[in-house]
């Protein structure tokens, strides 16, 4: 992982990620949020009642694919960077995340409606961890 990838990973991206479907076995590609939060990647959605389909393949196989798009900003790299995500559920856990999620970022969400209905994971990159 170069240093301008490693750069990258140190802001909040609008990024993409692939997911193994949990009943077809097929790549999903799905584009949502990054955060970068205290030198950790975290992925959430907006609340929903409903779980959504992303979350319940990570729960049946953890291991994605964040894709950086560049998306035209000069000095932002596109890479495919293998992954394993953590499904956050703890609840204390959740609030910290979230709160600072909306002091950065999403400044008009209630923490305690996200913290009841919205995804939240944490993105462990595989060249990291090695």
């Amino acid at each position: 992982m170069n240093d301008t990838i490693r750069r990258a990973l140190t802001k909040g991206n609008l990024v993409d990620i692939t997911t193994t479907g949990r009943q077809t076995g097929q790549p999903r590609r799905i584009e949502i949020v990054s955060h970068a939060l205290d030198g950790r990647t975290y992925i959430s959605g907006m609340p929903s009642p409903r779980k959504r389909a992303w979350i319940a393949n990570l729960e049946a196989d953890p291991h994605l694919t964040f894709h950086l798009k560049g998306r035209g900003m000069v000095g932002t790299p596109v890479a495919d960077l293998p992954g394993t995500a953590r499904i956050i559920t703890d609840e204390q856990e959740r609030r910290d995340v979230f709160r600072k999620v909306i002091e950065t970022a999403w400044h008009q969400q209630d923490l305690e409606t996200m913290v009841r209905l919205s995804p939240l994971i944490e993105v462990t990159f595989d060249q990291l961890a090695a």
